[in-house]
């Protein structure tokens, strides 16, 4: 059983009810104080306290994501996978140094409100390893491919590419289960609201164990690196892409949402296109980024400063969209954020800044799951 299954939690959970049973049956009769009666009961016990805290980690890690495989969990640092061929998407035959590999990691067959049928009609979802080049960093990624992807009358076309980033804590399958992405992503091209779009969902934490933003941070991760360079590689490599900066976008909740203006921001070479929904618009420091990322460096912190962006280097070529709630707490910063940029884009055409805002609504999927139609027209309306 993968390690992100209901089913594992599950079977924990029935030998713990198990062993509670056993040992409230068993107990009288391990009463005697002889080196075996004792041993029974240090037996029980054993078992009860190590079921319950199996299921209590294993709840834990799948609401935060902190490992998606056994092979995670069992090989800190995440062993460097040798790249090899695979069956690709551009005609059927072989990828030399493919960059991408099926995986069955990830969790996927838990996700049970995903369109039936064949993927002529309804598109296909995938669950890949992304093994990067530049950085050497690799995780497992779900991709989303569209009906017309499978036409072949549009053999020849590439598609626009979606990179959607949750937040952190959380796994990849959170773009799945706790926001439904894909889902509404296909009902919205199925209603012509949203042009065929491949979506790449990623988490934003290559390495679980700390948020790094999205950022290279000195002397370690290089996040930022493997979301500008290597997952834009290994896409292209394997999937018909589009190869411009405005055929590629980023979407993000939460954490997901401050990667996704950054990224853009500081590459709009690479993606031309970003949407947040709550996002901030500086590095955060605190016990999930385990303090300064850029170790004291004041000139990189501000590198990462959009507001700061805007004030001091070229306007990029960019379209970006800005979504919180009237109620959030980054509300205030959203808003001088939008203005800023509203008056950097009225003398520079090449720039654009939206947003939209709930009356109501926090920091939680609720709010991101009522936002996220809009979010998602206003990208399709903006990738090339």
């Amino acid at each position: 059983m993968e390690l992100t299954s209901e089913a594992l939690v599950n079977s924990l959970l029935a030998l713990g009810v198990v062993a509670v049973v056993a040992t409230l049956w068993l107990w009288p009769r391990l009463a005697p104080q002889r080196p075996l009666p004792v041993l029974g009961r240090i037996g029980l016990l054993t078992v009860v306290q190590a079921s319950v805290l199996a299921v209590l980690a294993l709840s834990v890690n799948n609401s935060f994501g902190f490992y998606t495989s056994w092979d995670d969990l069992l090989s800190p640092g995440g062993a460097k996978l040798a790249l090899t061929s695979n069956e690709n998407h551009k005609g059927g035959t072989p990828a030399p140094d493919a960059l991408v590999e099926p995986t069955t990691e990830g969790g996927l067959e838990a996700v049970t409100n995903l369109p039936k049928g064949p993927p002529e009609e309804v598109g296909r979802i995938e669950s890949i390893r992304v093994n990067g080049k530049e950085t050497g960093l690799s995780d497992q990624m779900f991709v989303y491919l569209p009906p017309a992807y499978f036409d072949q009358k549009l053999a020849l076309v590439r598609f626009p590419v979606l990179l959607a980033i949750a937040g952190y804590p959380g796994t990849t399958l959170n773009l799945l289960q706790e926001l439904p992405l894909a889902q509404t992503a296909i009902e919205l091209q199925r209603t012509g609201k949203m042009p065929p779009t491949i979506l790449v969902l990623a988490r934003p934490a290559v390495v679980p164990a700390r948020d790094t933003e999205c950022v290279d941070v000195p002397g370690g991760p290089r996040t930022e690196t493997w979301f500008v360079k290597d997952v834009p590689e290994a896409i292209r490599s394997t999937y018909r892409v589009g190869r411009t900066a405005g055929s590629w976008g980023t979407f993000g909740y939460s954490t997901g949402g401050s990667c996704a203006l950054r990224l853009a921001m500081r590459f709009p070479n690479v993606y031309g296109n970003a949407a947040s929904l709550h996002g901030d618009f500086t590095v955060r420091q605190d016990n999930y980024t385990g303090g300064d990322l850029f170790n004291g460096d004041t000139k990189l912190a501000q590198q990462h400063d959009l507001g700061w962006r805007l004030q001091n280097l070229p306007v990029p070529t960019l379209n970006l969209l800005a979504v919180s709630t009237h109620t959030e707490s980054d509300y205030p910063q959203t808003v001088q954020f939008v203005d800023q940029a509203t008056k950097v884009a009225a003398a520079n055409p090449q720039f654009t800044i939206e947003s939209l805002y709930l009356n109501d609504g926090g920091h939680n999927f609720e709010s991101w799951t009522r936002e996220l139609p809009a979010t998602l027209e206003w990208l399709g309306a903006h990738l090339g």
